[in-house]
């Protein structure tokens, strides 16, 4: 009897997308889960017509770049178009979404429907933060920093950096003995 002969492993690519207006702490951990079931990950910085970002795309991009650096599995980039059309160019296999809440379903839901029908090949993988990170989003930490609260905590430190950059009445985080 002839023995089998080992199949090369399918190399299977996900895009994470997200406006990352800035990307949190929370953004990374479902990245992290992304990262044990993927070979490789792609944070998309995607436009999304309803929102006005405070960060630049590039400031953006150079974010998550910074907080990445350590994952040789994983990049960034930018695209303007629908993140479907951009995960078939890629060849990606799945579109990673974070849901926090349940809240968060319904919206999301919709999209990965509208995309299965524009792209049957790639699917929608949804993902739940640890729950320490659930109440967490873009908007709050913009808002708490505004308002020249620590964030340190719940973002990656090129975040702080460049918050502590716009809102500069910021407070610092405490140093820890």
């Amino acid at each position: 009897m002839a023995q089998e002969q080992p199949q090369s492993p399918i190399f299977r690519t996900a895009i994470y997308p997200g406006t990352f207006d800035p990307i949190t702490n929370g953004h990374l951990d479902v990245l992290h889960r992304a990262m044990t079931m993927f070979d490789r990950v792609v944070l998309l910085v995607a436009k999304n017509s309803s929102k006005q970002p405070m960060f630049s795309e590039e400031e953006r991009l150079a974010m998550i770049q910074e907080a990445i650096s350590e994952y040789p599995t994983v990049s960034a980039q930018s695209f303007q178009g629908l993140t479907v059309d951009f995960a078939q160019e890629l060849g990606a296999t799945a579109i990673i979404r974070g849901l926090r809440a349940v809240s968060d379903f319904e919206y999301e839901f919709q999209i990965a429907l509208m995309n299965r029908k524009l792209a049957p090949t790639v699917s929608t993988v949804f993902l739940m933060p640890n729950e320490k990170y659930t109440y967490l989003n873009s908007s709050i930490i913009r808002e708490v920093a505004r308002f020249g609260r620590d964030v340190g905590e719940f973002v990656p430190a090129s975040v702080v950096k460049r918050l502590y950059e716009k809102f500069p009445g910021m407070k610092k985080l405490e140093q820890k003995p």
